[in-house]
């Protein structure tokens, strides 16, 4: 079983950084910040920091000794509903393609989890790390979602937010009408394919036209144009403060 990732940075531009003097390019240095020399490989080591300013060193030796074997099996060790999977937890997917050997397995284990409705939870070894993963049936191909350890995530409960079910956050019915009609009207059927990342597309084409050799166009102060993406908290706001004005008026009546 081969595993071949599903998605690739498309939208990542990377730059070089350069002597704006000459053209050249420039690299990092290692720089000790004790004796202030550059250290070449042979003397870099690396250090987990323990304490402040304290580091134990780990070496090649220690490495080996806690990764996992590697192996080229995916072991599943259990099944489940997809929505007991918490979004959050998906960090990564790849498509599974099989060997010529393994075509019909491959073929039978795809149509249980469809039919079943279920997703494979599995164990995997990538690159001397163990994994925890989903495997689920997409069109033809299996995919393992590779997940986050539940240590791996920050909990809400270290962020400054509303309390659910809150007396002072309770809605009234009204301000709840005006929100569901508002989502009710923006509901479409989602299709990814209709979103496009504007600023990628921007800036290759901008790089695109300075290598031609084109003069750039100047930069046109334009006022923000107006658009149908809707910010639901400020819209809600704006429908709160203009219903709050109208009982003012009425209670000073």
């Amino acid at each position: 079983m081969r595993l071949v990732t599903a998605v690739r940075d498309a939208s990542g531009v990377h730059f070089n950084f350069l002597h704006d003097e000459d053209g050249g390019t420039l690299h990092n240095e290692r720089i000790c910040n004790e004796c202030g020399k550059k250290v070449s490989w042979d003397h870099v080591t690396r250090g987990y920091p323990y304490k402040k300013g304290e580091y134990v060193v780990v070496d090649d030796e220690d490495f080996q000794a806690a990764s996992v074997e590697a192996t080229q099996s995916i072991d599943i060790v259990q099944f489940a509903n997809e929505d007991e999977i918490d979004p959050m937890l998906y960090e990564k997917p790849y498509y599974l393609e099989p060997e010529k050997k393994a075509h019909h397995a491959y073929a039978l284990l795809r149509s249980a989890l469809a039919e079943s409705g279920k997703v494979g939870i599995a164990r995997v070894v990538l690159r001397s790390r163990e994994h925890i993963a989903a495997l689920k049936p997409s069109g033809d191909a299996l995919v393992l979602g590779m997940l986050h350890w539940k240590t791996d995530i920050v909990g809400a409960d270290t962020l400054d937010l509303p309390k659910a079910g809150a007396r002072s956050e309770k809605t009234r019915p009204g301000e709840m009408k005006a929100a569901n009609m508002l989502i009710e009207s923006m509901t479409a059927k989602f299709d990814i394919g209709e979103f496009h990342d504007t600023y990628h597309e921007k800036l290759m084409a901008l790089i695109q036209r300075k290598a031609r050799g084109k003069p750039m166009p100047k930069l046109k102060k334009t006022r923000p144009r107006a658009t149908n993406v809707v910010d639901l908290a400020d819209v809600l706001q704006r429908s709160l403060a203009a219903t709050k004005r109208k009982r003012t008026r009425k209670a000073a009546a």
